[in-house]
């Protein structure tokens, strides 16, 4: 195992182990974009989409550099970016593999199945909830209420949503990524958005035009 890839993180842990983080000129001219959505003097209101961007830009993870550097580039604090960081459950700041997959395990996703998709993450990519692949590629961690419980139970990759999941859906997925391929995000039966699992039963004569 990599030392750089811990199979456990400690909670509360913040690497201090990177001397310098700076957002690519790309990352740059994003991250000046978005502080543009805010009035003068409300810059600070950035700073979660910042930290979002800088821990892409910095391979699933934020070093202390990195919060430091969000922290002058908005007149903040340090400190502040520092609660921020420790308190949203989606930042990590110790090193963790890259793609992020977050498997929702509050109740309703726990009662329609999401033992069966922590199963197929263990099977997929042979590691337990809170532990990173040895290549350091992939982190899966178990992660509370994603908003989509109609769609239960719900993964979360990256920036995307995987939903209605039982075990083969939720392998299938996986597996895809692994290979490099982009599944389809979104729920996984066939059925449209949120619609009932039968299919639609409201706004029929409207989409018949009648």
């Amino acid at each position: 195992m990599s030392p750089r890839f811990p199979r456990r993180k400690p909670v509360g842990a913040m690497a201090p182990d990177v001397d310098h983080f700076s957002f690519t000129p790309e990352n740059m001219a994003k991250a000046q974009e978005i502080i543009a959505r805010y009035p003068e003097g409300r810059q600070a209101s950035a700073v979660l989409p910042l930290l979002h961007l800088a821990q892409a830009q910095h391979g699933g993870w934020l070093p202390k550099a990195a919060l430091d550097h969000v922290a002058d580039l908005l007149g903040m604090p340090r400190i502040q970016v520092y609660e921020v960081g420790t308190f949203y459950d989606m930042f990590n700041l110790e090193p963790v593999g890259r793609i992020q997959v977050r498997v929702c395990t509050t109740t309703p996703c726990w009662l329609c199945g999401s033992d069966e998709v922590l199963r197929a993450c263990r099977d997929v990519l042979g590691v337990e909830p809170g532990e990173s692949t040895p290549d350091g590629r992939f982190f899966v961690r178990e992660f509370e209420c994603l908003g989509a419980c109609a769609n239960a139970p719900v993964m979360w990759i990256d920036d995307d949503y995987y939903e209605d999941l039982d075990y083969e859906r939720a392998k299938r997925v996986l597996e895809a990524i692994a290979r490099g391929d982009k599944p389809r995000p979104g729920p996984q039966s066939g059925r449209r958005g949120s619609m009932p699992a039968g299919g639609k039963t409201t706004l029929l004569f409207a989409e018949e035009g009648e």
